[in-house]
């Protein structure tokens, strides 16, 4: 019954989106520009979690600076819906202008080094053009997600995030496949979307994270120190409607000699500057901090 209700729920989405894919980007900005008025003014969706978690972040903020990050967020929001269509349909050329990779030959030389890598970024700009990568690299590019319950859903994501040579893998999955590339000598760029939230159970670590307790994935830090290959931060920067900037920092080549969480606190700084520098293209409609520590928590 379950799977029927998804298949419906999936099927009248693409019924009424279907015109999207004839669309030019700029007709798709008017839509998301609608979409922003629908969503935010009228459904006010998940208004209250966005202002708690922007609130609590940003103390020192005043309300009128809160309220225009959120008014800024919602747009980018809509914005981001659009842009999943327009990357799935438009070709390769079309899609390669929404954004520049700029350290693209620094990167391909940990290749003709012989080092694979460990990248960790955050839902910020629009982390679906992360896909991208594997047109510019030699690294076979594998990005982990975190698999949805509607699969019609979760497959139509990943057709996009596939369409340019990546391979979404399910992030219990992403381990074995680090392990199966590295026994056969294969190099990988494995990219990590590293500020989910872990389910309660699963929670091993706990930081200080935009001025709040924060439980956090160790994934990237385990993977990273298991295998000793290069840990980068992906920034991507929102240059403008419709254009980013990707850029990789090298956070360390050896994980192996990294103190424990080390890396794991690398990642989260690079994401929270990142986050400072301009707050509203980050996901604040997540309920990312939905637990709370207790004090037996380590």
């Amino acid at each position: 019954m379950k799977d029927f209700k998804h298949a419906i729920s999936f099927y009248t989405f693409s019924i009424l989106t279907f015109p999207f894919k004839y669309m030019p980007l700029r007709w798709l900005y008017a839509i998301s520009d609608f979409m922003y008025l629908i969503i935010y003014k009228i459904l006010r969706y998940r208004v209250k979690v966005v202002r708690q978690n922007l609130k609590r972040s940003f103390p020192g903020k005043t309300e009128k600076d809160l309220r225009r990050i959120e008014r800024k967020f919602y747009s980018h929001f809509c914005d981001l819906f659009v842009e999943q269509f327009y990357i799935l349909h438009a070709n390769a050329q079309k899609v390669q202008k929404l954004c520049r990779f700029k350290n693209v030959d620094m990167v391909n030389s940990y290749y003709d080094k012989g080092k694979s890598l460990v990248v960790a970024g955050g839902h910020y700009g629009n982390w679906e053009l992360y896909g991208m990568f594997g047109i510019y690299l030699k690294h076979k590019v594998f990005g982990a997600y975190k698999p949805l319950a509607n699969k019609y859903f979760e497959k139509f994501i990943n057709a996009s995030r596939e369409r340019f040579g990546a391979l979404a893998v399910p992030m219990k999955d992403t381990f074995r496949l680090a392990m199966d590339f590295t026994s056969k000598g294969r190099l990988f760029f494995l990219g990590l979307i590293a500020d989910q939230t872990p389910a309660r159970g699963e929670i091993r670590y706990w930081t200080s994270f935009l001025n709040q307790d924060t439980p956090v994935f160790l994934g990237t830090e385990k993977i990273a120190k298991k295998l000793n290959q290069p840990v980068f931060f992906c920034n991507m920067r929102k240059i403008k409607r419709g254009f980013y900037e990707v850029e990789l920092e090298l956070l360390t080549e050896n994980p192996a000699d990294t103190k424990p969480y080390e890396i794991t606190e690398m990642h989260l700084r690079a994401l929270e500057r990142l986050i400072n520098e301009a707050p509203e293209y980050w996901l604040w409609s997540h309920r990312r901090w939905k637990h709370s520590r207790n004090l037996s928590d380590q």
